[in-house]
């Protein structure tokens, strides 16, 4: 299995299903924190419901459609990044990314995402990558900031999270400003 190292002890790698029961560990360690903003603990409450969440994500990856990556800090998964939509048919994705608290602040969702878009749009082609974030959820704003990524728009009260309408933020890079950020250091 491949590993990026990101720096400071942390590195990526595919989360597969058969890291089940670490995946469950880790989403124990950082549930409240995460579902914050996202569903992704609801949705992973128990071994069976992590192993078959992890399993569309391996399909989506035989299909072409969707990626799934760990991020682990000396050697321990504390958070994630993916490709939520992968179209090779229009050029455009979806990443985002989730991360424990105790790995918080260090920059390793930047990092992280910094190698995936890097690979979608050198290597695969696309020329779009969105991050959809919830308007309140600084961090991952800031993460789209540090990225280059633009302000397309809020979708307003769009998301009924957890019983209370939320407005969901949509930021974008396009692979030419990508390129031109890559090659003249604005990418932080």
């Amino acid at each position: 299995m491949f590993a990026i190292p990101l720096g400071d002890g942390a590195e990526l790698r595919p989360l597969e299903p058969w890291q089940a029961e670490e995946f469950l560990a880790h989403m124990d360690r950082g549930r409240d924190f995460i579902g914050r903003y996202v569903g992704l603990p609801d949705i992973t409450a128990d071994l069976k419901a992590a192993r078959d969440w992890l399993q569309v994500y391996a399909d989506k990856a035989a299909a072409d459609t969707g990626r799934l990556y760990g991020i682990r800090l000396d050697g321990r998964l504390v958070g994630g990044v993916l490709f939520r939509v992968f179209d090779t048919a229009s050029g455009t994705c979806e990443a985002g990314c989730w991360l424990e608290p105790a790995a918080a602040g260090r920059g390793l969702v930047t990092r992280a995402v910094r190698v995936v878009v890097d690979w979608a749009v050198e290597v695969r082609g696309m020329h779009r990558v969105e991050w959809l974030v919830a308007s309140e959820n600084r961090p991952s704003i800031n993460v789209a900031k540090r990225l280059g990524m633009s302000l397309d728009g809020v979708q307003r009260e769009n998301d009924p999270y957890r019983g209370v309408r939320q407005d969901t933020e949509i930021w974008s890079v396009l692979a030419p400003e990508w390129r031109a950020a890559r090659s003249g250091g604005a990418l932080r």
